[in-house]
């Protein structure tokens, strides 16, 4: 077995597996000693190189793209302190480091380990139940369902809601941006009725408003792994959906003046999304007065006839 032991962690490699253990050093990250030991099956290994510095040196450990719902809820934002896959070597150690990457090397080639992204997680994410207090909240997931219990310092409008539970079933994604110290970040849940949502983070009652304390918001990637490890995997996602979360994301992206062609294309998306059946509500009241509120402003824009409006409203209604 290969293996190399440095403060920031462990990695040992039997042939099959990387075990990759946080040390118990106070420089080690807090999400690194929260998430806890990491097996990596050899066949979720896309490469290994160590690349030796001046004083220290770093292996770095990279995997199939869809193979880790860690990765694939954090987007690649992980700080570099805070991310499994890295580990800094002593330069005492670097002959170790070398060895280590050149049998796991040696394994993928020996395996014929393929590069492509795979069709399913290889790795299971935290396991539940999951529970983070952040500085707008308190998010939770036991598996089927997450639930956010607003901080005192919550904007008044998500405490006036009360606590949100969000069914898994429900979830078309998860968006995380980790709060760097200079900017906010968010932990949003996407559901089927909030995928066209504009709202800001620290309003929109199905995310998170991350400003607080860095280390502690961090701790909110657990629940944002947990859940996406549960979703479909991206390899599966209905093409439907991956357009409604693209389509979101340019909604986010801005907005310009007059009336142009984006603008046009974007009425035109609205119009036949809300004149389509509509789909289960996740939250029946909220959803009800935001499409209701939707309803309306594309009546007034011009963008909706009176009897197309009557239509769809009397459509939005019986749906709820």
């Amino acid at each position: 077995m290969a293996e190399i032991i440095q403060r920031d962690g462990t990695w040992a490699f039997d042939g099959t597996t990387v075990r990759i253990t946080p040390g118990l050093h106070r420089s080690v990250p807090l999400f690194r000693q929260t998430y806890g030991e990491i097996a990596v099956p050899l066949e979720a290994v896309a490469g290994i190189v160590y690349e030796p510095e001046r004083r220290r040196g770093r292996l770095r450990m990279r995997l199939r793209e869809g193979a880790d719902p860690l990765l694939q809820a954090t987007g690649g934002r992980l700080p570099d302190a805070a991310d499994p896959y890295r580990l800094t070597v002593d330069i005492d150690r670097s002959g170790v480091a070398e060895y280590l990457a050149e049998e796991i090397r040696h394994a993928l080639l020996l395996d014929q380990v393929p590069g492509e992204p795979t069709k399913a997680y290889l790795l299971p994410g935290p396991p539940v139940p999951v529970s983070v207090r952040s500085s707008d909240g308190v998010v939770s997931f036991d598996g089927i369902q997450v639930r956010v219990d607003w901080a005192d310092t919550s904007d008044r409008v998500k405490r006036a809601t009360g606590p949100r539970v969000i069914d898994v079933r429900d979830v078309v994604q998860v968006e995380w941006l980790p709060n760097s110290g200079y900017e906010d970040g968010f932990l949003r849940f996407v559901t089927r009725e909030t995928v066209f949502s504009k709202l800001p983070a620290e309003k929109d009652p199905y995310a998170l408003d991350l400003w607080g304390n860095v280390s502690r918001d961090l701790l909110t990637a657990l629940v944002a792994t947990a859940v996406t490890a549960r979703l479909p995997h991206p390899s599966a996602r209905p093409p439907a959906d991956e357009h409604a979360v693209g389509h979101a994301d340019g909604h986010r992206g801005g907005h310009g003046g007059g009336h142009g062609d984006g603008h046009r294309r974007e009425d035109a998306d609205r119009r036949r999304r809300l004149t389509a059946s509509v789909p289960p509500p996740a939250d029946h009241h909220d959803v009800l007065l935001r499409r209701l509120r939707e309803l309306g402003e594309l009546h007034r824009d011009g963008v909706l006839t009176d009897e197309e409006f009557a239509r769809t409203k009397a459509v939005v209604l019986r749906g709820f």
